[in-house]
C-alpha cells in the first residue's frame, strides 16, 4: 500500500533536530516514534497523529481531523488530518508537535 512520500518527508523536515526519533513502517504507510513511542505517521493521503485519549475529543473539532478507524473501529487517541488542514506548514507542524507532545509525554520504550 502506497502512501505520501511528499507528506513524510514534510513530516521529516519538522522532526529533523528531534531526538530519539526513528522512523517504522506501519499501518501500510510509515510512523515516526519518538524514543519508541508513536507519535505521527503517514497513511495513504492522510496524517495520523497520536494525541492521547484525554485530547482526542478536542482534535476531533479541529478542522480536516477524524477519527482513525484504520481497523473498522475508531481507534481513541489517534487521528487522521487530511491534506486540507495540511497545505500551510504551520498546520502541519502544529499537528506533529501534538503527536510529539504526546509520545514525550510517555514512557521511554
Amino acid at each position: 500500500m502506497a502512501y505520501d512520500e511528499g507528506l513524510a518527508q514534510r513530516i521529516r523536515d519538522t522532526l529533523v533536530d528531534q531526538d530519539g526519533l526513528v522512523e517504522k513502517k506501519m499501518f501500510g504507510g510509515v510512523a515516526f516514534m519518538v524514543h519508541g513511542n508513536m507519535a505521527c505517521g503517514v497513511v495513504k493521503e492522510d496524517l495520523m497523529v497520536r494525541v492521547g485519549p484525554d485530547a482526542y475529543d478536542e482534535a476531533l473539532d479541529q478542522p480536516n481531523a477524524r477519527p482513525m478507524d484504520f481497523t473498522g473501529k475508531p481507534m481513541r487517541g489517534m487521528i487522521y488530518v487530511d491534506g486540507g488542514g495540511l497545505e500551510e506548514e504551520e498546520d502541519l507542524e502544529k499537528w506533529v508537535q501534538r503527536g510529539t507532545d504526546f509520545a514525550l509525554s510517555l514512557p521511554a520504550k
